[in-house]
């Protein structure tokens, strides 16, 4: 599996983030952390991660440690650009959804899930109106998801549903994101470099497992729901300093700037025209 080399450009707090930790590791004259640790007592913090992860009730004692680790992993991540296996081999106490959304709120100062998911509940109105709209090829595409919005669904359902539907309405492609398949075939995870794994026990059954797929590794299974792994995959890009795959740029630009409201001035044509109509 070819590993993807290009990586997101950092933007707001996560470019700032950035840019002081190689100016870090620039400096010469001193082997400390800003905080007084030494590269060497972060390591052993690093080693001992490895160990509190597999005890249970440990919640506290890993988000003090992932928290007192975060430069060094920052600047490793900046500087090395790791395979997203390899560093889940180092790094296994991040790829879980709590401590996930905490490297997030720790690169953004943002809240991961709940502002993803305010914004995405709150735009679902005026993005149907815009979807119902549409004409042409995509909005024939975009028919049968209307049609289920039309319906009574939970809200897991309707979150699912409008994602799909903004995918086709910014011209790209849903099964770029998402493969749909079945317990009993499940796809298999090395063809893929960026992917949101659904699957079904049948046909037009709601999920019965979520799993992120990256460099053609299952890097997160049990996420839940598909908007929920939209939201815990931006959290991975962040925390991996991922690109965005071009085939979907549009949908993971809205992602980002309008439902998670980061670096929101600098806007592509379709995407801030989508804003504009949005807010209108």
């Amino acid at each position: 599996m070819q590993k993807q080399n290009k990586r997101a450009k950092c933007t707001g707090v996560k470019f700032l983030v950035c840019m002081y930790e190689l100016g870090n590791k620039a400096d010469s004259d001193s082997d400390s952390d800003p905080s007084g640790e030494t590269s060497e007592s972060l390591e052993m913090e690093r080693q001992e991660l490895l160990c509190e992860v597999k005890k249970k009730n440990n919640t506290k004692v890993i988000q003090e440690k992932m928290a007192k680790t975060f430069s060094c992993r920052r600047l490793e991540v900046v500087s090395d650009s790791p395979a997203a296996a390899d560093f889940k081999e180092r790094w296994p106490a991040l790829f879980c959804e709590a401590e996930i959304k905490e490297e997030f709120r720790r690169i953004t100062t943002i809240s991961l899930e709940q502002t993803f998911m305010y914004k995405l509940d709150h735009y679902t109105p005026k993005l149907t109106t815009l979807m119902k709209g549409k004409g042409g090829v995509v909005g024939t595409k975009l028919r049968p998801f209307l049609d289920k919005l039309s319906q009574s669904l939970t809200i897991e359902m309707r979150r699912e549903a409008v994602i799909r539907s903004l995918i086709l309405y910014l011209g790209e492609k849903e099964e770029e994101l998402f493969e749909d398949c079945l317990v009993d075939s499940r796809s298999d995870a090395t063809q893929h470099i960026l992917k949101i794994l659904v699957v079904h026990v049948g046909d037009g059954e709601d999920p019965v497992d979520v799993s992120i797929l990256l460099e053609g590794k299952e890097i997160l299974s049990g996420c839940g729901t598909t908007a929920k792994a939209c939201a815990l995959l931006m959290g991975l890009i962040y925390a991996l300093n991922l690109a965005y795959p071009p085939e979907l740029r549009y949908t993971f630009e809205v992602f980002q700037k309008i439902f998670l409201e980061l670096d929101g001035i600098k806007l592509s044509p379709k995407v801030q025209t989508l804003k504009l109509k949005l807010l209108s």
